[in-house]
């Protein structure tokens, strides 16, 4: 997976698109994972936190997808809209989940100048999207718990973060890469170009 792209960093309508589309299928995959989150959770102790990082999966893939500034905070804001039209089971809750988490996402790829798109970047991307999720928790009363249990709570999350948002969307866009359908939606590396000046 190529790490730097050049060329323009503003959307255009094809990468809104895109994006659009990708939150369209994650928002359809939220919904269903309530379901999956219900089955975990009661296996042991906090075990729910490990379904997590799908739904803080939107963001990191389409940045891994359409690199640009702003899709990561799209997708996961236009994804949690859909699961919360599909009936979610936190309702109303979800969009300002989508928004925190979005926003926790691009943060990372901002003070990376938007120049990574790698396993690590969207690891990370993922565990801020939590971090955030953890700031509307506390506001809304979900983190009163005692020290050892927000570790545990929390710790689990960021696991979950990092594996879905980092490992499984990297290695799912390096398999879309390898059937060529991403080609027309990436921006062209620099080592691109410099081949065509040869």
């Amino acid at each position: 997976m190529k790490q730097q792209a050049t060329g323009s960093k503003g959307l255009k309508f094809t990468d809104i698109l895109v994006t659009v589309m990708i939150s369209l299928v994650f928002g359809v995959i939220f919904k269903l994972w309530d379901g999956v989150y219900g089955v975990v959770k009661p296996l042991f102790l906090q075990a729910g936190q490990l379904t997590y990082g799908m739904w803080f999966m939107a963001g990191p893939f389409a940045y891994l997808i359409v690199r640009k500034p702003g899709v990561a905070l799209l997708a996961n804001l236009a994804a949690a809209n859909v699961s919360s039209l599909l009936g979610s089971a936190w309702g109303l809750e979800t969009i300002l989940y989508g928004f925190v988490q979005g926003l926790g996402a691009e943060l990372v790829f901002a003070g990376l100048r938007y120049r990574k798109a790698g396993l690590v970047a969207a690891g990370v991307a993922g565990i801020m999207a939590g971090l955030g999720s953890f700031i509307v928790d506390l506001f809304l009363g979900y983190a009163n718990y005692e020290a050892w249990m927000l570790a545990l709570k929390y710790g689990l999350r960021a696991v979950s973060a990092f594996v879905f948002c980092g490992v499984f969307a990297y290695w799912l866009v390096r398999a879309l890469e390898k059937t060529g359908v991403t080609r027309q939606i990436q921006p062209v590396a620099r080592e691109e170009y410099e081949s065509l000046q040869k």
